[in-house]
This record gives C-alpha cells, structure tokens and sequence, in this order.
C-alpha cells in the first residue's frame, strides 16, 4: 500500500558553503523519505554527516542543492513560523536552562502560537501539561531543569517539542549523555509517541542495539555512498548492515545484531534453553568462537538452565558444567588441545 511521507527529499546535496563560497559538499544526491507513526533511527559512523543531514532537514542550514518536501511542499515555501509549528527539534548540546522550571522550559514549545512574550492561555496551559504528563514528567512539572537528572532532562525537552504540537520531530544523538537505563527509557517513550500520537520521529544514534530493536525503519548512512533504508531485520540480513560498518578488526555478526572484534570465528553447535544458549553465545564469540545451529564438527554444547550445561567434544562423550565461565574454560582447553 502506497503511503505519503511527511518529509521527502529529491537529489539533495549536503554540506558547508566556505570562504569564497567554495561548496564543501559532504553528501550527495540524497533520497530519503520519513513517515508518520515511525521512529526512524540515522545510524553511520563519526564524521559522515548526520547532524549536518537532520540541521538541512529542518532548515537550520542551507541544502547545496536538490529538494526537501514537507508534505509534498517545498521547504523553502514554507516561513520560518510556519516550520516551527510543523517540526520540533532536539539537539545534542545539554541542556543548559537551570534557572526555570521544568513547566516553565515545555511552555517555551507554545511560542511559535504565542509569539516570544505571548501570554500563555489556558488551551496552552492544558498542552503544556499534556506534554509532561505524556513524557512521565508531571510529578516533577515545579521542578528547576538543574536539579533533574540528565535522563529526566531529556525527557523535559522532549515534552518541550510536543508542546509544539509538531507532526515531526527530529533528535540528534538524544541519549548521548545518558546511561544504559535512561537510553532505554528515552528510546521507548520516542517509539510510544509515534503510536500514539503518529509522529514521525527521526533521530540520530550510535546506540546499534536498542536502534535495532526499537526502530521501525533505519537509514544508514556511510561516507560518500547513498543511505541505505528499510526495516532493521531487511537491511541486517540483506548484508547492508555488514557494507556499512565493517572495517578493518570490526565484523558485523547478523546472527546476534552486534559489532564484534574481527577474529578468526570457529563455529561449534549450540542448541538448548533459548535464554542460555543466547549468553552462552556471547561468550563463545568474546573468545573467538561462534555459535551455530549446525552439526559442527568442532563439538555441540547442550544448555539446559545456567547451572546445568553439557559439552560434547568432538567424537568424545558428554562433559557436564555448573556455569557458563567453566563451559567456556573446558572449550577452550579441549580446543587448544586439538589445535596443538
């Protein structure tokens, strides 16, 4: 079924125009498109242009050439107060406004309806608290933004771009500052809000796994080369996840979603209890191993619960294990064995 995106772009070229407007042109002849009720993650390593990608989108700096659709509308149709009611931003710098209240911050986003010294009203009132209710925010509304934590920060200016009543946001590198339980925290409530309130949500990360897990549709983005686009499990088992990032001592394993240390991977067969086999995994490729469904030659180990594994060496009978540490050690010395 054929649907409109809510951002469409058309042989667009990105980069810096310098002294003596000679054009440094980072990326070009870009086409993507962004729909509503998804969250699309930019993935792509250090220096390929992703801030300066999401600042041409929402205008902050000039395309160098080609089209950017809003809505089938060219960008540069629209006036800046009429941008600022159709995209909300977040960027990567910290948040620096201790001195106002979280309240105080998320009805900074009705300004684009009230004008800079507008008086709130009272339907401004109820989105403003609508917008922290819906970022989880509400018991800490009088709350000064210095004394939040960095995750609850974020949160508050995320709230801060739904005040704005935008059908699009976009976030640069949103959970850069923030630890492992915050990350999530930040990367479920942007997947809620694009259910439940059909955004289209595009946002920056070097955060792989929880980009993989969370996100309907990935762009990845490499240097001098055109964004790859689809679904996560497509673009992994396509092999585009593979072009993008690997490099030299890097390989991407599409069996487990993760970067990992190129080795030379001997392949020995794990089978057993879901969970299990899955750590079991993680330590088999930690060191220099991997996992397979296959009869390997090399062995099969059988997970049955973390306390209770069985490794069968080849041609040799089953040795049982106690933990995932002592199964690691006994394959590997069997393995040393047979390779000396």
């Amino acid at each position: 079924m054929s649907r409109t995106p809510v951002i469409e772009t058309s042989g667009l070229a990105i980069g810096y125009t310098q002294k003596g407007h000679k054009r440094n042109i980072i990326h070009d002849s870009l086409q993507v498109q962004l729909f509503s009720g998804e969250l699309t993650s930019l993935l792509g390593l250090n220096g390929v242009g992703k801030s300066t990608l999401l600042r041409t989108l929402c205008g902050f700096q000039p395309a160098i050439k080609g089209d950017i659709f809003f809505k089938g509308r060219l960008l540069t149709d629209y006036s800046q107060s009429e941008i600022a009611r159709l995209i909300g931003v977040v960027l990567t710098e910290k948040t620096n406004a201790g001195g106002i209240t979280v309240k105080e911050l998320v009805a900074l986003g009705r300004h684009p309806y009230t004008g800079f010294f507008g008086s709130l009203k009272a339907t401004d009132r109820q989105i403003v608290a609508k917008a922290i209710e819906a970022v989880g925010m509400t018991a800490k509304a009088s709350r000064f933004v210095s004394e939040l934590s960095d995750g609850e920060r974020q949160k508050a200016m995320i709230a801060k771009a739904l005040a704005q009543q935008c059908p699009i946001i976009l976030l640069d590198e949103p959970t850069a500052f923030l630890d492992v339980t915050s990350r999530i925290e930040t990367m479920s409530l942007l997947r809620r809000l694009t259910v439940e309130q059909d955004k289209a949500i595009l946002l920056s990360t070097h955060d792989i796994d929880h980009a993989i897990q969370m996100s309907d549709r990935l762009w990845l983005m490499g240097e001098k080369r055109q964004i790859a686009h689809g679904s996560p499990e497509d673009l992994i088992l396509d092999g585009s996840f593979a072009s993008f990032f690997n490099k030299e001592g890097i390989t991407f394993e599409a069996s487990t979603g993760k970067l990992t240390a190129d080795k030379s991977l001997t392949p020995i067969t794990v089978e057993g209890e879901p969970i299990t086999s899955h750590w079991v995994g993680n330590a088999l490729i930690r060191n220099g191993l991997c996992p397979s469904s296959k009869n390997e030659p090399t062995g099969r180990i059988l997970c049955h619960s973390p306390n209770h594994l069985s490794f069968f060496p080849s041609d040799s009978a089953e040795i049982k294990t106690g933990s995932i540490s002592e199964l690691i050690a006994l394959v590997l010395s069997t393995r040393n064995i047979v390779e000396s």
